[in-house]
């Protein structure tokens, strides 16, 4: 008797922990699905740049601060402005700052340094063949308002119209 009621107690404790162990493994799968929906209700949709000239972006910083903006403007070189500075930190190892002029000068070229562009090496290798004067757009979001100056990721550049040989030599 003592055996039937010892193999009774190991079954009946065996169904039990299989049963338990079902029920955990489908809560964790459930958990885990759970996790993946919040997480996928978490990202938002890229939000739609703003357009917007530079000098409202140099003027307002903090008014563009995370905020995806489209701009266009005139190039005017590749720098390193701005790269490795401690507190906006942009690596020269990734990244190369660009200069565009002042759209309030009509007259002389002068850059606008007071806005820090910077594309990520990649990005700036498919655009070496911008040449000062060329008209182009840029999408960018702005990461920091160090100094007071508008720090500027940028997402995407379109060369809208290249300058012409006259433009290049004037300058």
């Amino acid at each position: 008797m003592n055996k039937k009621l010892i193999i009774t107690t190991l079954l009946i404790v065996c169904g039990i922990l299989t049963s338990s162990y079902g029920f955990a493994q489908n809560k964790t799968a459930t958990n885990t699905k759970s996790k993946v929906q919040k997480t996928l209700q978490k990202v938002p949709a890229q939000e739609k740049p703003i357009n917007t000239t530079s000098l409202n972006i140099v003027n307002y910083p903090s008014k563009y601060l995370n905020k995806r903006v489209k701009i266009q403007a005139t190039f005017d070189k590749f720098s390193t402005l701005g790269l490795d500075y401690d507190k906006a930190l942009r690596s020269s190892k990734n990244y190369i700052g660009i200069l565009i002029q002042r759209d309030d000068v009509q007259d002389h070229d002068i850059p606008l340094s007071e806005m820090k562009l910077f594309l990520k090496k990649e990005l700036a290798e498919k655009h070496i063949d911008l040449d000062t004067g060329d008209k182009i757009e840029i999408i960018a979001k702005e990461f920091s308002t160090a100094l007071n100056d508008p720090w500027l990721d940028v997402e995407s550049l379109t060369v809208i119209k290249k300058a012409t040989n006259k433009e290049n030599k004037e300058q």
